[in-house]
């Protein structure tokens, strides 16, 4: 796929130089960074992974001019690190000859008819006339008279411009921290300061966008419309990406009867539920409620940061969540949280389920590596494609997640996940996780390969915020 041209970022400017065969540099406005290595190649790999995690860290392609010995051109590069060639050209076309010393012009005086003196290209060898005399008088400190039609060029004008329309004069300066990961992490323990490799780069660039703060709340819609599609880890594990970046973030168990989310968080010291927020939600709502008044609903993630509001547990309760309500546990959550993640139930027919893609900013369709759940989620995408044209919105903009059911599945969860690729903004695989399958889930126990998948996941997700 080509990449828009027209989203492309031009500032700040980008340029890539070559020096030799193990080194090379990058600038980016006024930040420097060189990068060494054992080959060519693999100095312009690292370089152009430099760009990938910068173009990711703004969301869009950039434009680089790069240059080496022989050649300079211009690449577009994505942040999905796609890179085309925009312009290349030789040097060797582009350099003139420059004449021999001995071909050097000199200048030469020439009477003028009247319209000032004239001056004229000569080569060496030629006759200079007064040309030399008129040198002998310099040096002698005997100045050569002006001729009389010849006026003091006048002073160049200066363009005066409007202060509204200046531009700051401060330097862009973007200063990187040292790698803390990586062969150079390890080399900077020892008292170095070698910048980031372009894996580090890229995970602070996710972890940038997890970390922004919104002007507003934010509703995140998790949905596959067949059970045991991994909504409920997914709903966790994004929310305690989110929440450890540092956010202000809710996990809310929108089942209309009886959730699992429950079941795989830290329960507080109440047993409070949304039903109890429903009753309490005239205060909650109101100007004399204290931030510190929602406490007494939700169960605080401790080490993960976030907390979640759990749907009714009692089994023999009779209540079923409707659309009105969704829109006051809405208002309620939206005045205390900044990110909201829904997790829902099956039924995408149910009162509950419509009214929280109405709130819906971002959706997350969840799939596994088995079949019918890839299928539930195509459904769910094709339904809301097919109702109006602001859920088809919703599910062109969609993030796809496939977790893997079982260890050995990562072909499978790759052949899944390139069948969503045509129709969603971004898919993700996550690779299989004994500490995801059963019981609490905390992020911290988690392989760092899982980690990162989520990372890359709610980044993607941010985008769309």
């Amino acid at each position: 796929m080509a990449i828009d041209k027209s989203r492309i970022r031009e500032f700040p400017p980008i340029s890539i130089t070559i020096k030799d065969e193990t080194g090379g540099e990058l600038l980016i406005g006024a930040s420097r960074q060189t990068v060494v290595g054992g080959s060519e190649v693999e100095v312009r790999r690292e370089l152009l992974g430099l760009v990938v995690a910068h173009a990711r860290t703004g969301g869009s392609p950039v434009r680089v001019t790069t240059r080496d010995q022989e050649s300079i051109g211009v690449l577009l590069v994505s942040p999905e690190g796609e890179i085309e060639e925009e312009y290349s050209e030789s040097l060797d076309e582009t350099v003139e000859p420059v004449p021999a010393a001995a071909e050097t012009p000199r200048l030469k005086p020439q009477a003028s008819r009247g319209e000032g003196p004239a001056v004229e290209l000569t080569a060496p060898g030629e006759a200079a006339d007064g040309f030399d005399s008129i040198v002998k008088s310099l040096e002698d400190g005997d100045p050569a008279p002006p001729a009389e039609s010849e006026a003091p060029a006048p002073a160049a004008a200066t363009v005066r411009r409007s202060l509204r329309d200046s531009q700051s004069f401060l330097a862009v300066q973007d200063n990187i921290e040292p790698a803390r990961k990586g062969w150079q992490g390890k080399a900077n323990a020892f008292g170095l300061a070698l910048a980031p490799g372009a894996a580090e780069l890229a995970e602070r660039a996710d972890e940038h966008l997890v970390s922004r703060i919104y002007s507003g709340p934010r509703t995140i819609a998790v949905v596959n419309q067949k059970g045991g599609a991994a909504k409920t880890p997914t709903t966790v594990c994004l929310a305690a990406v989110f929440g450890r970046a540092g956010g202000s973030v809710l996990a809310w168990d929108n089942n209309e009867t009886t959730g699992s989310l429950p079941w795989r968080v830290e329960r507080g010291d109440h047993a409070s539920s949304a039903l109890q927020v429903l009753e309490r939600s005239s205060h909650l709502l109101s100007d004399t409620a204290r931030a510190a008044d929602i406490n007494a609903f939700v169960h605080r993630q401790t080490a993960d940061k976030y907390d979640a509001l759990f749907s009714d547990q009692d089994i023999d309760g009779e209540h079923e969540i409707t659309a009105d309500e969704v829109d006051v546990l809405h208002a309620v959550a939206s005045k205390y949280f900044n990110v909201i993640l829904m997790d829902s139930g099956n039924n995408h027919r149910a009162a509950n389920w419509r009214q929280m893609i109405r709130h819906t900013d971002q959706l997350v369709v969840t799939a596994t590596t088995v079949e019918d759940r890839v299928e539930g989620a195509r459904l769910t995408l094709q339904g809301l494609a097919g109702r109006d044209e602001r859920t088809a919105q919703l599910a062109a903009d969609a993030v796809a997640i496939v977790s893997q059911e079982q260890p050995g599945h990562e072909k499978l969860a790759q052949l899944h996940a390139e069948k969503f690729r045509p129709y969603v903004r971004e898919v993700h695989v996550i690779p299989f996780d004994p500490a995801l399958k059963d019981g609490v889930i905390h992020f911290g126990a988690l392989r760092p390969a899982t980690q990162r998948a989520w990372l890359a996941a709610a980044a993607s997700v941010a985008k769309g915020l």
